[in-house]
């Protein structure tokens, strides 16, 4: 594996909460010399800096506001303007509309508001949102999740890794996960009951997903407390005949 390579490295996977040796969502994604922070659930801020500082980050970019998928925002908050980083500029950050308000709402403890803006640089995401860092080409999709929510896409000149955020099985996510390398989805468990909204992929909805939009290689992720690993594969495996891997903390996967 040479260092221009598109990788993914998991900072932690678990939901809805850390669990003593997993933290949740948050992923490294890097290509050359770039490196950007994809979800920052709780206790991957801890995990991201085994790889890289803060102010060696080329942007952050959250799927949604939940906190098993944001939460570490807050820390790496502080950690950016008070502690021993000393960010050149802001740092990008893209995520849902409103995600600067909802932090500063957070942080803020007197009458003036927090300077969320001093430590990141907001970009609120759209559907078909575009954006550059460094050698990565990130493109988003509002995906179906009950709230506000995106999948992202991340390219280099002939690597493609795609990951779902949180969502139920849409066209949005297929057709942005269309041929790619690495699909990255989630496999909570099961399906809502009958009367409530589905907000999430099982396993075989995860290999469905992959199947239909031709991807090379599934990785599960976000695999609910009620599910082992072993069986998220294995039942994302009936659906889909590809190579399929568990996105376990700690491990880093070539996009090849």
């Amino acid at each position: 594996m040479t260092s221009d390579l598109l990788r993914l490295t998991v900072l932690g996977s678990a939901t809805p909460y850390a669990s003593v040796d997993n933290p949740c969502s948050g992923y490294l994604v890097s290509g050359g010399d770039t490196r950007v922070w994809v979800d920052a659930g709780s206790g991957t801020l801890a995990r991201l800096q085994r790889h890289v500082r803060l102010d060696e980050l080329d942007a952050i970019w959250i799927s949604h506001l939940h906190a098993d998928h944001s939460a570490d925002l807050l820390t790496a908050y502080y950690a950016a303007l008070y502690a021993d980083i000393r960010l050149t500029a802001p740092i990008p950050l893209y995520g849902p509309p409103g995600i600067a308000d909802r932090l500063a709402h957070f942080l803020t403890n007197t009458a003036t508001r927090s300077p969320i803006e001093s430590a990141f640089a907001v970009g609120e995401l759209h559907d078909g949102h575009r954006a550059r860092a460094g050698a990565l080409t990130l493109t988003s999709r509002s995906v179906r999740h009950g709230m506000p929510a995106f999948a992202l896409r991340v390219e280099t000149e002939d690597r493609s890794l795609v990951y779902s955020g949180d969502t139920a099985p849409c066209p949005a996510l297929t057709d942005l996960a269309d041929g790619c390398d690495v699909l990255l989805c989630e496999a909570e468990s099961d399906r809502a009951p009958a009367a409530e909204e589905q907000v999430h992929h099982t396993p075989e909805d995860a290999g469905d997903t992959a199947r239909s939009a031709g991807a090379k290689r599934l990785i599960v992720t976000h695999v609910g407390p009620f599910l082992t690993p072993r069986q998220a594969v294995s039942r994302a495996s009936t659906r889909f005949d590809g190579p399929i891997d568990y996105a376990a903390p700690g491990t880093t996967f070539p996009v090849e």
